[in-house]
């Protein structure tokens, strides 16, 4: 199992491994929309999501189930975690067309390669440093994930130096490319309409998007990038390390990781609490 994980609490993963030290911070959150936009961009996936979801009536609702279910697998108990494994794949299943199915283990795949990408891109981005090694067990944590979601081990690549050669592969040869369906669904996303909220301010979570997109699809999704862009975001990456490395972990951390750290300390052994509280 995962590194620093399987002994250390009830849940499938633990405070030692990669994946509680990334996913915990809110700042990560960020990366979402990139990890929608790059799962858009693949022909296949674009199509379940207009034919199988409510993306223009409920814009943001995908995304915040996809955080929701995947944070209740890293930080829950194991049955909370096996729990949204089933409710995953149940919904998976439900999702096929003529020519796609989101049980497809390469959709699977490219879906599970994109919120790695956008993870780890987020992290560095606007949390701090993660080196090479740091990613790479990250990813290795996630391949325990995918496995429970159905893509077997064989399809995935070694490491995360291999992770990002196939995701530059995907999308140099063509198979992922930003169509008019990805367009559509990517402006809902980025500019929701929510009553008495102006789309003008979402211009910052699409310049943070943008700013995380592999270059090709921010030019497939037609998304400005000139100099105040790129000023605004580099402002964001000076910025935003800063305020996270000083925020108390109310505010750094998200919901689901404060409540499992909490009830990490809740079970340790009173001399144990005693004797690191020293």
């Amino acid at each position: 199992m995962a590194s620093g994980s399987i002994n250390e609490g009830p849940g499938l993963f633990g405070p030692g491994s990669a994946i509680w030290r990334v996913n915990r911070e809110a700042a990560v959150a960020l990366g979402g929309t990139c990890a929608i936009l790059m799962q858009f961009a693949h022909p296949k996936v674009a199509a379940g999501v207009r034919d199988h979801s409510r993306y223009e009536v409920d814009p943001a609702g995908r995304l915040l189930r996809t955080l929701d279910l995947t944070l209740a697998i890293v930080f829950g108990s194991r049955s909370s975690a096996m729990q949204a494994v089933r409710a995953i794949n149940s919904r998976h299943r439900s999702v096929r067309g003529p020519d796609y199915s989101a049980m497809d283990p390469d959709l699977l795949m490219w879906v599970q390669a994109t919120l790695v990408y956008s993870a780890v891109r987020a992290y560095r981005a606007f949390v701090g440093p993660l080196t090479a090694a740091e990613a790479d067990r990250y990813y290795q944590d996630t391949k325990e994930i995918g496995a429970l979601l159905g893509i077997p081990p064989s399809i995935y690549p070694a490491n995360v130096e291999e992770l990002d050669a196939y995701l530059q592969d995907m999308i140099g040869r063509g198979e992922v490319a930003v169509g008019d369906d990805a367009r559509r669904m990517a402006a809902a996303v980025l500019r929701p309409g929510f009553p008495g909220v102006p789309r003008s301010a979402f211009v910052p979570l699409t310049v943070l998007t943008a700013g995380l997109l592999p270059t090709t699809l921010r030019e497939g999704y037609r998304l400005r990038w000139g100099w105040m862009e790129e000023l605004a975001f580099g402002a964001c990456r000076t910025a935003l390390p800063r305020l996270v490395a000083v925020a108390p972990r109310a505010i750094r951390f998200l919901p689901p990781a404060r409540r499992a750290y909490a009830a990490m300390r809740k079970s340790r052994p009173p001399a144990e609490a005693a004797f690191r509280s020293g």
